[in-house]
């Protein structure tokens, strides 16, 4: 069953110390394209949080934000820029006999500086903490799954009754397309006698020849099974498990390519007026597979 890209989650998880939200948004893209939003304490997860996306979506543009907040006071952890702290308090201070200021250096201007002081987030603490963010993204990708297979299966019905049309159509130019050494025979005789004026005989097996050498030309015979059996597997990569946007989408490629050498190959103008509704109706699917994962 095909997916649609586009679809959204949100889950939400806690413990004794901390809550996790996640929100999960997905959209069209050629390819996985991952972009995850994580406070800086957990900048150390990105990993399995990339892991465990890529493991459940095969291709668009994924969004993921995850939001944590400490519950109690113990799950709130800042760490000292030692070092940093250090080297700007000796800055400042020979900075102020530079001048001539008395003046002591407060820890308002040496916090002022910026990163002086961070939250901070062990390794163990990450550890321990991972089980609870694993659950809520677990939960939030299945969401998201369920969505874009809903919403996959309303594709998949438009699709379907397109595809059903264009199968149909198919037959309609293949019964279109018989007897065409008959038409190319009595087209040419009804020209040379338009000509002649009726004045000149030609031989009828000249006339055949010529009929046949132009029906040959114009055979589509070929053409018509490879779009038939693109249709056969349009059908059946419609019913995979497994993702077939990309594939689907070479296969449209392949359908415009058969239909476009049709109406090249036939002056017929029923088959030529049918040739022009199907590829109307092939971007219309065209438009359709570019939602599908």
């Amino acid at each position: 069953m095909i997916k649609s890209m586009t679809a959204f989650a949100r889950t939400e998880a806690g413990d004794a110390l901390r809550s996790v939200v996640v929100e999960i948004r997905s959209y069209n893209s050629r390819h996985l394209d991952l972009a995850l939003r994580l406070p800086s304490a957990y900048a150390g997860l990105e990993d399995k949080v990339k892991g465990l996306v890529a493991a459940a979506v095969a291709r668009g543009r994924v969004e993921v934000r995850l939001q944590i907040e400490a519950k109690t006071e113990e799950a709130i952890v800042f760490a000292v820029n030692a070092p940093r702290a250090v080297a700007y308090y000796r800055a400042l201070t020979e900075l102020k006999k530079l001048v001539n200021i008395d003046a002591p250096v407060t820890l308002e201007q040496l916090v002022g500086m910026g990163d002086m002081v961070k939250p901070a987030e062990g390794e163990n603490d990450l550890a321990s903490f991972w089980p609870l963010i694993e659950e809520s993204l677990g939960r939030a990708l299945s969401d998201l799954d369920t969505m874009r297979r809903r919403e996959g299966e309303f594709i998949a019905a438009d699709i379907g009754q397109r595809i059903d049309g264009v199968s149909l159509t198919l037959e309609k130019i293949e019964a279109a397309a018989n007897g065409l050494l008959e038409k190319y025979r009595d087209r040419l005789q009804a020209r040379i006698t338009a000509l002649t004026d009726g004045i000149i005989a030609i031989d009828s097996d000249r006339i055949i020849q010529e009929a046949a050498i132009l029906a040959d030309r114009s055979d589509i015979t070929e053409d018509i099974v490879r779009a038939a059996s693109h249709l056969a597997q349009f059908r059946s990569l419609m019913l995979a498990e497994e993702p077939a946007g990309r594939k689907l989408n070479f296969l449209m490629q392949e359908l415009n390519r058969e239909f476009n050498t049709i109406g090249s190959k036939t002056d017929t103008s029923a088959i030529a007026h049918m040739v022009v509704d199907m590829k109307a109706e092939l971007e219309k699917i065209r438009e359709q597979v570019q939602n599908v994962e």
